[in-house]
């Protein structure tokens, strides 16, 4: 839960814009690099889930996710390629490659219902991070409207799986 924090916090800050420098916003190509990271992070995740839970309700989530991200980061790259543009690597999207990989490494140290546990509850939290992300600073910093569209109709579906999250957590017996 201490590494989740920590990315949630860096995506927190790195959002309002304290890491890019004071009061600075991501501009259209870093809003795009973050989002598509941030969707290729949850992917891993739930390779890992298929890879070590037996939990029907988790490998059901896992393979959402899986299915989901993967259509919104296609829809990304073929908006990219459409607008011949290069996404930029920032602050925000190098803070959540190295958060994750230090979940990673937790979650793969676990197995069983401590897995379970464990994985449901990073996607809640990461989900409810992100969203308030995309709804509350992407959305409304993105000036390409493609991009904007793009990112509205993805939030529908990353709303609905913070939904899909608490259910899931709610349906395991964790501690604490």
């Amino acid at each position: 839960m201490k590494t989740l924090k920590l990315t949630l916090a860096a995506l927190t800050v790195a959002a309002t814009g304290a890491v890019a420098g004071e009061g600075a916003k991501m501009n259209d190509l870093e809003i795009a690099h973050t989002a598509y990271t941030a969707g290729q992070l949850d992917i891993r995740y739930a390779h890992l889930a298929l890879a070590v839970s037996e939990n029907d309700a988790v490998r059901q989530f896992a393979e959402t996710m899986i299915r989901d991200h993967s259509a919104v980061n296609q829809q990304a790259g073929a908006l990219i390629a459409e607008l011949n543009v290069t996404p930029q690597d920032n602050d925000l999207s190098r803070a959540l490659v190295a958060g994750a990989a230090a979940k990673r490494a937790e979650l793969i140290a676990l197995s069983g219902n401590d897995f379970d546990c464990a994985y449901a509850q990073n996607e809640l939290g990461y989900h409810q991070v992100v969203n308030k992300t995309v709804e509350g600073q992407f959305i409304p910093w993105a000036t390409v409207e493609p991009l904007k569209a793009l990112l509205s109709e993805a939030l529908v579906t990353f709303k609905a799986h913070e939904k899909h999250a608490e259910h899931m957590v709610a349906g395991l017996t964790c501690d604490g």
